[in-house]
């Protein structure tokens, strides 16, 4: 499968830098998976959408303020870094920007000092901290974490922005997006029809962001993202099956939980694992009857899914429809869902 076959035309005015000045006010398309019709509402419209026993399931992962700029003191060249995860105590795997060695030291913002233990690979590489209390140091000193293609500084807004507001479990470089769009009212209205909802935890990274830069799409390797599945949303799921209700996945990365943790039946095991699934056209989906989703970038991995949801034709077209109306795309643009 070639990966140009993902490729659309989007006009740069089409990529949204801010979120909708009320999050529930993005544009929502509505996509019949079986026919490719689309109906266009707001997200403030998702209940209606939904049926009475129908279960969304949430990522409730928070975004960690991870982005930290510095220098080389010896030559003043600028450094940046992005802290994915503590890999050991006080040693973080780091995706690192600058003229970086092995050996060396760093400084950071805030005056964090970091030594350069393995030599960037892939842009990769591991920082040691000693024993300094990095979690803490992010939090004060950090940057929002913000996609390139939002070509500006984050800034205040965007640490309340750039978070959905059932986030709870730090971890997270890049925010689990189609929850971005949730609000209390629209909470309020899904348990007024009848509409449960559970979460789970996947800890987005690198895994979910980066390119496919493989000419075949096959040739691409996922990397590992952390989640926990916990007993609630298991039974939630099984719930909702009994009662003839749908699962409605908010998002890719509930999505590859899901199916990660699927047994053959379409049962999901409870407990905490590694998502490595690169879902793309052809799996076989046990878990999700419905999804939640932004509209994705070209050849990523994140619109490969969706494809595979809903057929890769079908969801073209359904974004060729979205940029002639004038949907917002990316991380702060508008949602589709597909049942």
């Amino acid at each position: 499968m070639r990966t140009d076959a993902f490729d659309f035309d989007l006009p740069p005015e089409r990529i949204a830098d801010r979120p909708a000045p009320r999050r529930d006010a993005a544009r929502l398309m509505c996509l019949e998976r079986a026919t490719g019709h689309a109906a266009h509402r707001t997200f403030a419209d998702l209940p209606e959408c939904l049926a009475t026993g129908d279960l969304v399931v949430l990522n409730d992962t928070r975004v960690v303020p991870a982005r930290l700029r510095g220098v080389r003191p010896r030559t003043g060249a600028k450094v940046e870094a992005l802290l994915l995860e503590e890999a050991a105590p006080g040693a973080w795997t780091a995706m690192v920007r600058g003229p970086v060695k092995a050996g060396e030291t760093v400084e950071l913002a805030g005056g964090l000092k970091a030594t350069v233990a393995e030599a960037p690979q892939g842009g990769f590489a591991r920082l040691d901290f000693g024993g300094t209390d990095v979690a803490g140091h992010l939090e004060r000193y950090g940057e929002v974490p913000l996609p390139p293609y939002i070509r500006r500084a984050a800034d205040a807004r965007d640490r309340a922005d750039y978070q959905t507001v059932f986030a709870h479990v730090p971890g997270s470089v890049a925010a689990p997006t189609s929850g971005l769009h949730f609000t209390p009212e629209v909470f309020r209205a899904l348990q007024a029809r009848g509409v449960a909802w559970t979460h789970l935890t996947l800890h987005v990274g690198a895994g979910t962001f980066l390119p496919v830069r493989a000419e075949r799409a096959e040739d691409h390797r996922m990397l590992p993202e952390r989640y926990v599945i916990p007993e609630a949303a298991t039974r939630a799921i099984g719930e909702a099956r009994a009662r003839g209700g749908r699962v409605i996945a908010c998002g890719t990365t509930v999505t590859r939980a899901l199916e990660s943790a699927a047994e053959e039946d379409g049962t999901v095991a409870a407990g905490a694992g590694t998502a490595t699934l690169f879902i793309r056209p052809g799996h076989a989906f046990r878990v999700p009857d419905g999804l939640i989703t932004n509209f994705h970038l070209p050849r990523s991995t994140l619109l490969m899914l969706v494809a595979a949801f809903a057929g890769q034709e079908r969801v073209l077209a359904a974004y060729a429809e979205a940029v002639a109306r004038g949907y917002r795309f990316y991380s702060y643009g508008d949602a589709m869902l597909i049942v």
